[in-house]
């Protein structure tokens, strides 16, 4: 495979880029993962040439398959008995490298302009290896906080060494995104850091949402019955501070109310200990499709404790489905949420006071219920992946860094 000349490739409005996307995570229930099936969807709307080379869905074996349907080709290699477990639905697999030419010959056939990676995951690691050795530029996109998570999960050992553990994840993290020529985030916070660490241009890449799916139209609920469901929505972990749900029931009982009750939906490693501590919550585990949007719509609040989500997919569905959300003043989804207008921003430990004023007064739900509708009709998938588009011919220029 010949070393491509960065002057040769097309990246300008004469005629769209050969894309090649090997994301972190496709087929899972995850951020990453919905992002890249939009991305791939937006390609195959717009009649885009794009090639998806992803690991497999989760459980698959056999060889590589490869589809091509319109515009876009996609790539599955399934992961190998050997994969290890990070979540209940996300793995990584030392013997990925056995994809090596498989790879390498989907990439030639297709002779992509640019290479697009989502992080230091087995394909992350190929797509940066490939676009070096075919000499194309390289694009990044940073969905998960890593070095948060990494520090979360060993605080068991002490906050110094935590803190040790979480400065080195994100130097390591922030060296190998430093290979890419663009970088794209979920909010301004990140891009800075981005760019600070790397040296290279960063741009905000939002996400969407498919507000047909997530509608308030799809409530079941009786008109009459009173209870409020807190809803939650994601993976049952120590990095999404799940731990404070159980407070915020026991903050809402000291004031007296009564007539609130928790349904949480995901699966993950801390699932046992929430449901020892909120025995009255119902847990709907992993739901998908219709069933995920009739959850968020028979909810009445969303609360997402979580201080490490890069964006908050899940905030963004919420507000679709017009339900009013409460999350933290850390990471993406303080960006989603305007705070008094479509719920409320608060540290974690003061959660509870919002969540409490909304329990009591229905006219405040409606009115942030209907704010939260509005802004989500605005979150439009197209717009978001045309600005990814528009910012791909930074990444043709000549490499500034030494």
């Amino acid at each position: 495979m010949r070393p491509r000349s960065h002057g040769s490739v097309i990246l300008s409005a004469m005629g769209a880029p050969r894309v090649a996307f090997l994301p972190d995570s496709f087929h899972e229930v995850n951020g990453v993962a919905h992002t890249a099936r939009n991305f791939t969807a937006y390609a195959q709307r717009q009649g885009l040439p794009f090639l998806s080379i992803r690991a497999g869905a989760p459980g698959s074996r056999g060889s590589a398959a490869i589809v091509t349907q319109d515009s876009v080709t996609a790539v599955d290699l399934p992961r190998s008995r050997a994969a290890i477990a990070m979540e209940k639905d996300l793995s990584f697999d030392p013997l990925f490298a056995r994809y090596s030419a498989s790879i390498g010959r989907a990439l030639h056939d297709f002779q992509p302009d640019l290479i697009h990676i989502t992080g230091p995951s087995e394909l992350g690691i190929f797509g940066a290896y490939y676009a070096w050795k075919m000499g194309i530029p390289l694009a990044a996109s940073w969905h998960t906080n890593v070095h948060e998570y990494a520090g979360r999960r060993s605080a068991r050992l002490g906050p110094r060494a935590a803190t040790w553990i979480e400065d080195a994840a994100l130097a390591a993290t922030a060296r190998f995104y430093r290979l890419a020529r663009v970088l794209y985030a979920p909010n301004e916070e990140l891009c800075t850091l981005l760019q600070q660490r790397t040296q290279r241009p960063c741009h905000v890449m939002r996400r969407g949402v498919d507000t047909t799916l997530f509608n308030p139209a799809k409530r079941t609920r009786a008109k009459d019955d009173d209870t409020i469901i807190l809803g939650y929505v994601g993976r049952l972990s120590v990095e999404k501070n799940i731990a404070m749900l159980p407070r915020i029931e026991a903050a809402l009982r000291e004031a007296g109310i009564t007539n609130t009750k928790f349904v949480i939906v995901g699966h993950g490693g801390d699932e046992a200990a929430l449901r020892a501590s909120l025995p009255t919550a119902a847990f709907a585990g992993v739901l998908r499709g219709e069933a995920l949007a009739t959850a968020y719509a028979n909810m009445d609040i969303f609360v997402f404790p979580s201080d490490t989500d890069t964006f908050g997919n899940v905030v963004l569905e919420a507000l679709a489905s017009g339900v009013p959300a409460v999350v933290t003043t850390g990471g993406g989804p303080k960006f989603i949420v305007h705070d008094g207008q479509t719920g409320f921003v608060r540290t974690p430990s003061l959660m509870a006071e919002p969540i409490a004023d909304l329990v009591r007064d229905a006219s405040l739900r409606q009115r942030m219920a209907h704010a939260a509708r509005e802004y989500a009709l605005g979150c439009r998938w197209d717009a978001i992946f045309d600005d990814v588009y528009a910012h791909y011919p930074a990444a043709a220029h000549p490499d500034p860094a030494p």
